[in-house]
């Protein structure tokens, strides 16, 4: 065999031989040791309760809550409670309102803001005049029996725009386009009855009206569970008082 030959396969051979024993020392270094394994993730902290407060479980409770809640917003210091991402997140899941509140349309008597309450606090429904109709029993039908909540308020307010109309048609016949008409129809009656009270017709109405439709609510046997109550809200107060 020629010498290169030979000399080629020495080497190549010792090369073979030897890597063994190379990586068998390396190994050490690459395994070294890694320090303390990583410490766990922390769990995310739970979500508090929807109801951080004492939530109110009864009617006396919640009409309590409401009236506190009216003191606070008439007197210009409202606490805007449950309003937070957290609060959004809570509720995603599920609701535990403890009130209806059956109210205007008047965007100068918005619910949550006339009593201080948040998110998930009121189940609003909300018409012209508070005017019933089956969209509306069906509303406080899904809150009182499907929601369980104690107290259904119904609440008129000052200068009530379909009150107004109302008396309008009934003074000179003033048309009622479309489906207002519906409105005038259902406040009528209360119009009618305090027509030959002394003082401001269109008060009087308001109130009757708000009452009357408290008293139509809690006729109904499908809301015999819950507590049914009025209210005025004074537009230049902000005192919401309850009517008798």
């Amino acid at each position: 065999m020629p010498s290169n030959r030979r000399a080629f396969l020495a080497a190549t051979t010792a090369a073979f031989t030897t890597t063994p024993a190379v990586s068998a020392a390396a190994a050490p270094h690459r395994d070294a040791d890694p320090g303390p394994p990583p410490r766990p993730l922390p769990h995310p902290p739970a979500l508090p309760h929807p109801h951080p407060h004492p939530h109110p479980t009864t009617a006396r409770e919640a009409l309590a809550a409401l009236l506190a809640g009216n003191r606070r917003y008439a007197a210009g210091h409202p606490r805007h409670p449950h309003e937070g991402r957290t609060r959004r997140h809570v509720l995603a899941a599920e609701q535990h309102p403890f009130a209806v509140v059956v109210g205007c349309v008047d965007s100068r008597v918005p619910p949550e803001l006339v009593f201080d309450q948040g998110l998930g606090d009121l189940l609003c429904i909300r018409t012209a005049g508070q005017v019933l109709d089956e969209a509306v029993l069906g509303s406080i039908q899904y809150g009182v029996e499907v929601l369980h909540i104690p107290l259904v308020l119904v609440l008129g307010h000052e200068r009530c725009g379909a009150v107004a109309a109302t008396l309008a048609y009934l003074r000179d016949g003033t048309p009622v386009p479309g489906h207002l008409r519906l409105l005038v129809d259902e406040i009528a009656p209360a119009a009618w009855r305090t027509r030959a009270m002394p003082g401001d017709w269109a008060e009087h109405t308001v109130r009757a009206h708000a009452a009357w439709v408290r008293d139509a609510i809690r006729a109904d046997p499908a809301f015999s569970s819950a507590t049914v109550a009025a209210a005025r809200f004074d537009l230049d107060t902000g005192r919401v008082g309850l009517l008798a």
